[in-house]
């Protein structure tokens, strides 16, 4: 696994994804010339900005979504986090951190890229950056019990058309 196959991975999820026409399509574009110039753009160390993994994870029956209220960004926003070389997709990151932060085993992530986001953001470098957010599918078992890791200050569901007021989970 490196810096490259996840590079790729980004790539292809954006060259095969067709938002509607707007502000995502306009951000597709951005990300792509983005990876076109920055070749470990995935990985944190590209300080100027880099791509993240997030898992929008749905309850079975897709009536709720899980939150984690973030200790850093003080808001409820959707699990995921950084790519690690370890990692043979931004795909498999978003999986990894989806099972790492809702401590839920029997995820089933959905093929495809589910939307992306851009977030300005002070992230674990300490300096200002810019994540630029893959967002996947990912659906839990019936019956899921999140368990909060330490990396949250709280985890919990939260009915798909009640979300926190100030969330911009991007829901389809």
């Amino acid at each position: 696994m490196s810096a490259e196959s996840l590079h790729e991975s980004a790539t292809e999820l954006l060259e095969t994804w067709s938002p509607a026409q707007g502000p995502e399509q306009s951000l597709r574009e951005a990300m792509l010339a983005f990876l076109g110039s920055a070749p470990r753009g995935c990985l944190r160390e590209h300080a100027a900005g880099h791509i993240t993994a997030s898992a929008i994870v749905f309850s079975h029956d897709e009536r709720e979504v899980l939150l984690t209220l973030h200790p850093r960004v003080g808001r409820w926003i959707q699990l995921g986090g950084h790519c690690e070389e370890s990692d043979h997709s931004v795909a498999a990151a978003a999986f990894r951190e989806a099972t790492e932060e809702s401590g839920i085993d029997g995820l089933v992530l959905e093929p495809g890229l589910y939307g992306a986001q851009a977030h300005p953001i002070t992230c674990s470098l300490g300096l200002p950056t810019r994540h630029l957010d893959l967002l996947f599918k990912i659906t839990a078992p019936e019956g899921a019990v999140p368990v909060r890791s330490s990396e949250s200050t709280d985890l919990r569901w939260w009915p798909v058309a009640g979300l926190p007021a100030d969330s911009d989970v991007l829901l389809r």
